[in-house]
Parts: C-alpha cells; structure tokens; sequence
C-alpha cells in the first residue's frame, strides 16, 4: 500500500468524523466546536472525494466503495446545510431598497478584541459608517477610555467595562426609553436590553457575547445555549419590534441557532444571502459567523456588510433595516418536544450541568 493512499485513508476517517461528530447532541465542546467549520468541512471531503474517485477509479476494496460512498453522502448533506446560507437559500427577510422618505436603522456590531489598542481603526469605521447603534464587545476600561468621544454624537449609552473579556458598551444617538443590564447565566457575563426610540417606534435591542465552548473558556456549550435560548424566549413573548444582536459564539446553521430562531420566532437576514463570516479575521481560511443580527418579523432589509479589518480577531458587521407590517410568513416555529427541549437547556444552564 502506497504512502498517498495511507494517508488519503486518514483524511478521510478523520474527515468522517468531523461530519458525524455533531450528531452527538451533547453540551462539550469536544463535539460542539465541530458545528463551527461547516464550509471547510464540505471543501475538504469534496477535494478528498475528488482524489478518491481520480487515483483510485476502478478500486474493488470494499473499504475503499465505502469510504467514496460515505463521503459522497456526507458532501451532500453537508452541501444541504450550508444551502440555505447563499444566494440559492430561501431567504427569510425581504430586501428593499432605500427610500429618501423613510428613515433606515443602522446598527453596528464589533468585538473588538479586548487586547487590541487601535481605538481609532474603530472610530473611523463609526465615522464613516455613521450608525444610529454602535454595540462593541470585549471592552474593558482602556476601551471605554479609547471610545469615549463616541458620547459626543451617540448621547444616550449603556458603559459596562470588564477585564475579563465580557465588557459591554452601547451607544446610541437614538433615545433609550428603558435599558436593563442583566446577568442571566453567569454573574461575570452581562448582556442588555435596550428599548430605543425610532420612527415613533419603541425597538427592543437585546445585545448579548455569551461563552465558546472552547477548553480555555468555558468545557461546554451549556451556559451559552442556556443564555442565548433565554434570550429567545423573551423576544418571543416581548412580541413586538426587536433585534437579538452581538457576539453569540455560535454560527448560523448550528443546531442551538436553529432552535433558537424556531423558539423565538426571529428571522435570519443571513439566509438566502451568505454567510457573513466574521471570525476569524486574521485567517481566511479559518472564517465562520459568530456575529450576528436576528430580527423580529416587523423588519425589512435594506443592507447588512460585514465591515472593514479593525485589527480584531472578529470583523465587524453592519445592517440597516426598515420597519414595515409584521409578517409573519418566513417563522419557524417550534413543535412541542423542541419548546420542551429549549427549557431543559435552560434549566442544564442555570444550574451549571451540561446536557
């Protein structure tokens, strides 16, 4: 047996395993972090595929069949996922274009990498950008230092500088009728609720940068999950215009993203456009999206850009949305067993056991 064909066996079973891994609905991050890579996962088993079906054509090693079929499969269904998260998805949100008579929200969203100092990368990007909402994350008091001349055109903020990479900040030129700070799952990890004033509306802005389950951080996506459903539920019962916004640490197409739009009854201005992969910044081959916007059913589309290099490890993304009549058409709503299923992981995260 020739070295290539070894190592195209090896490629291969780990390249299996990555696909099968998720499958196991279990809170760890030894299977949670392989939810990440789902369009590097589909290159890599289709070049595998291809130098399966090229070098060894007419193999008649039953392993050999099994491998090229189970990798075959696997690039389908890999291809299915990632489907909705382009331009041949069915989108969720209805784009329109913009109107010289009706007033378009923008918001901005950065994790800017606690430990990057180039404040000014940033305050260009909100000076060229011009947003009504600036949400940065992983800000500590440097960083509030570093941007406090935002107050000066965005008089209305939410400053909740840490050290521990969870600091908040939230500015707003947009007036804030009522603002919460809560800590819902860890009392390091706050998120906010914000209600702002727009086209005589009240909007409900939930910002939230809740723990990877990465080994440094946090062993499982338990409390992530249990903090990013929580919020969920209560754009689901606010029922009015809202935007989920920040840092999730989850990508799009992940099984706790899915139940969260199906619990809260949000929609995805990703879908049937792409991914907008934000993280990670400084490797392009290593890009997934972990920053998001998800809005209620009120919301229309006039953009949404993933922005500039900030000299984060994250890009920065922006959107800018009209308000219209509520419809209701694109939901996904949640059968009894995933309702059941959204309180179990709720209740996994508030008592600190993963699932």
């Amino acid at each position: 047996m020739t070295f290539f064909k070894i190592t195209l066996y090896i490629f291969s079973v780990l390249a299996l395993l990555t696909v099968l891994i998720p499958f196991i609905k279990k809170d760890f991050w030894m299977f949670r972090v392989f939810d990440y890579p789902r369009l590097q996962k589909f290159t890599i088993i289709g070049i595998v595929f291809v130098l399966w079906i090229v070098f060894f054509p007419e193999t008649e090693i039953i392993f050999d069949i099994v491998l090229m079929v189970s990798l075959g499969v696997s690039f389908l269904y890999l291809g299915y996922l990632i489907l909705p998260f382009t331009p041949l998805g069915k989108t969720m949100i209805d784009r329109v274009k913009q109107s010289d008579g009706k007033q378009c929200l923008k918001l901005l969203v950065a994790n800017i990498y606690q430990h990057n100092r180039n404040y000014q990368k940033l305050l260009n990007l909100v000076k060229k950008r011009n947003p009504d909402v600036v949400f940065l994350l992983e800000t500590d008091k440097k960083w509030l230092e570093g941007v406090k001349t935002l107050r000066e055109n965005y008089p209305h903020y939410i400053e909740i500088p840490q050290e521990n990479t969870y600091g908040l900040l939230f500015y707003s030129k947009l007036p804030i009728k009522h603002q919460e700070i809560n800590y819902l799952i860890d009392e390091e990890i706050p998120s906010i609720i914000a209600d702002v004033e727009f086209d005589n509306q009240i909007v409900r802005i939930y910002g939230l940068h809740p723990t990877p389950p990465v080994p440094q951080e946090n062993p499982h996506s338990t409390d992530r999950d249990a903090e990013i459903l929580m919020i969920g539920k209560m754009a689901k019962e606010y029922d009015k215009p809202c935007l989920v916004i920040g840092d999730l640490n989850d990508v799009a197409w992940s099984y706790t993203t899915k139940l969260f739009l199906k619990s809260s009854e949000l929609l995805d201005p990703r879908r049937g456009r792409g991914m907008y992969s934000t993280f990670h910044a400084k490797y392009k081959l290593l890009r997934w999206p972990l920053d998001h916007y998800f809005v209620s059913s009120h919301f229309r589309l006039v953009d949404m850009k993933v922005e500039t290099h900030i000299d984060s490890d994250h890009f920065p993304i922006s959107i800018c949305l009209f308000i219209s009549h509520e419809d209701e058409e694109d939901k996904m709503t949640a059968d009894a067993e995933e309702k059941e299923l959204v309180e179990e992981k709720i209740e996994a995260g508030l008592i600190d056991e993963p699932l």
